[in-house]
């Protein structure tokens, strides 16, 4: 069975029926955990053979002294050098550390591992590395390798075979220690230093605001210093319940270079302003606005989501508290643009259209930031942030509003729920991308699904289908044949990707020199992509096919897929956000609505 997301019935994962006696389970891999070993085993009890003296003399150049050992004995190195313990047993001459014995560990680890510690690191006196540093550095060899990871116990275990003689020091201020490696370093030439730069980036990310802010003095003001002591608690809050390990690999997923594009200016349309609205008020309205959104992007790249809520209702004057740093904050807003001529440019049709559109290139960039790769592996501790995150949208902006005229809390509303919309949707296929990963890295399955798929009778779909979608036949068995080369030739999920954009480029392609029509031919053809995926299923599940569950998770995945596909062909076209294309559609259903509610026929 398969856990995948289902909007509007909350966060749960929904388990299918068993359909087949071969059923493809899909989970994360756990990062932290790992099953415990059932026998005390050596480290690879592979039995020596010609191969794994390759292996060995592979990972160094140094010259090496090889031998075997049993299981439960110890095999000193020769030549007086540190020791790195090999597959088969071997022990590998050459460091600083001295020859020292080995007995065989609990914890396995591939030969692939062992050689990127060789590779990667080096026994040096007089230095450390924090173990929380290693063990991150390991995390991210394992995801790029697509290895599981051991957890942290049996990865200190490794580290200490490997390079033998180590010591632990605790070291750091009082409240601040944290363990070390001591005579462990980075080697000089490996890629690992320019990461543990970007680390060091990371956590200066991390500070309050106070002490880096993003945008200069004006966020600065804007925030007030009271957000920076909240700032930190939220923060503080965040590391309590999620472990450091995984706040690092969260960070090094989102994509945080990214800035805010400039905002046009407000377009009057040859209207007058307002009664009591001097141009004064709108400039200071634009300004007000642009360092507002500035400071909820600083804070979305700090995984700060809850200080959203409260950024939304310092903006919009909705403020409950009494303290003296509230009022101070709130007088000087009411200096810069008092309250009155706020709510008379909320209602100003030019300041609307204005919002809307700086929202919509605001969301844009959020989604861009945080979901930069739909089909980019994502921690689940960071997948569930942004849906909770997602599902409480709406609700703060509602009550942050509370004041506010109706027609901006009806542009606000729309914007930010097509951006509540995009991160559930994007990270459901994000979870349907890493489910499918796994089936298409099993050739057995796939020589199966090639095996079902050849005894489905394409005529007979295409005969059903063309009465409906009107489809022309060339096109269709175009397809199938790639379909079918595309799965033979067992190619990744990025491939599969990259075949489904050039599908969309080659129907579309007609259509590009009129973008009037292509939103409409990008949906027509949307809905003939999932009507002919239905009907080759239903063929699979009349047919009893094997690898059912298979097809049905991929059909899922790339129906999801192409959609994202449309979504942003549509929106190149109009020269618009993805967002702003996905708030047409609710402004629409809102329209509709209101229709109904007031009697008139739709």
């Amino acid at each position: 069975s398969f856990g995948c997301y289902v909007d509007g019935a909350g966060d749960a994962s929904f388990t299918t029926s068993s359909i087949r006696s071969t059923n493809y389970t899909f989970s994360e891999s756990p990062l932290y955990s790992q099953t415990p070993p059932t026998s005390s085993s050596s480290f690879y009890e592979a039995t020596p053979s010609s191969s794994d003296s390759d292996i060995a003399a592979a990972v160094t150049s140094l010259p090496v002294t090889l031998a075997t050992t049993g299981s439960n004995s110890s095999v000193s190195s020769a030549g007086g050098g540190g020791g790195y313990i090999m597959a088969g047993g071997y022990i590998l001459g050459g460091g600083a550390l001295g020859g020292q014995s080995y007995s065989s560990p609990n914890s396995r680890a591939p030969p692939a591992t062992v050689q990127w510690l060789c590779d990667n690191y080096e026994g040096a006196e007089g230095v450390s590395l924090p173990r929380c540093t290693l063990y991150y550095h390991y995390l991210l060899h394992c995801q790029e390798q697509k290895l599981e990871p051991v957890n942290a116990a049996s990865f200190g275990k490794l580290i200490r075979s490997v390079f033998v003689g180590l010591r632990t020091r605790r070291l750091g201020t009082r409240g601040n220690s944290k363990y070390h490696y001591y005579g462990l370093r980075i080697k000089s030439g490996s890629p690992l230093l320019r990461l543990m730069d970007e680390q060091q980036h990371m956590a200066m990310r991390q500070q309050p605001l106070s002490q880096k802010s993003r945008y200069g003095c004006k966020s600065t003001q804007f925030l007030g210093e009271h957000k920076y002591h909240l700032l930190s608690l939220v923060h503080q809050n965040l590391a309590s319940a999620v472990c450091k390990k995984c706040m690092l690999l969260m960070f090094s997923c989102i994509e945080a270079s990214k800035s805010l594009p400039e905002f046009v200016s407000i377009d009057l349309q040859n209207r007058p302003l307002p009664e009591g609205i001097l141009s004064e008020h709108l400039t200071a309205f634009q300004t007000l606005y642009r360092e507002h959104c500035e400071a909820v992007l600083d804070v979305m790249v700090n995984l700060q989501f809850p200080l959203v809520e409260t950024l939304w209702k310092s903006f919009w004057r909705f403020s409950q508290s009494t303290d003296n740093e509230s009022l101070n904050l709130h007088n000087e807003s009411e200096k810069r643009l008092p309250k009155s001529c706020l709510v008379l440019l909320c209602k100003f049709e030019p300041v609307l259209e204005w919002t809307k559109a700086c929202d919509n290139l605001l969301y844009q960039t959020l989604v861009e930031i945080l979901i930069s790769d739909v089909l980019r592996p994502i921690p689940s501790a960071l997948t569930q942030a942004i849906r909770n995150f997602a599902k409480s949208l709406e609700n703060w902006l509602t009550n942050a509003l509370m004041n506010i005229p109706e027609e901006m809390v009806r542009v606000k509303v729309v914007c930010v729920c097509s951006f509540s919309q995009t991160l559930r949707r994007y990270t459901s296929l994000n979870h349907l991308a890493q489910a499918a990963r796994a089936v298409l890295q099993n050739s057995a399955q796939i020589n199966q699904m090639l095996s079902d798929l050849n005894r489905v009778d394409f005529t007979n779909v295409q005969e059903q289908a063309s009465w409906v979608c009107q489809c022309e036949d060339r096109m269709v068995q175009r397809l199938e044949q790639d379909f079918k080369i595309t799965l033979q030739q067992q190619k990744s999920l990025e491939q599969w990707a990259t075949w489904l954009d050039g599908v969309v480029s080659q129907v579309l392609k007609p259509y590009e020199q009129n973008p009037g029509i292509l939103p409409k031919a990008a949906k027509i053809f949307l809905l003939n992509w999932s009507f002919y995926s239905s009907m080759v299923i239903r063929d699979l599940t009349l047919r009893s096919a094997a690898s059912f569950g298979s097809f049905h998770l991929i059909r899922l995945l790339y129906d999801e897929y192409m959609y994202y596909l449309i979504e942003h062909r549509v929106a190149q076209a109009k020269g618009e956000t993805p967002i702003a294309i996905m708030g047409e559609v609710l402004y629409e259903l809102n329209d509709l609505d209101n229709a109904r509610a007031s009697g008139i026929p739709v």
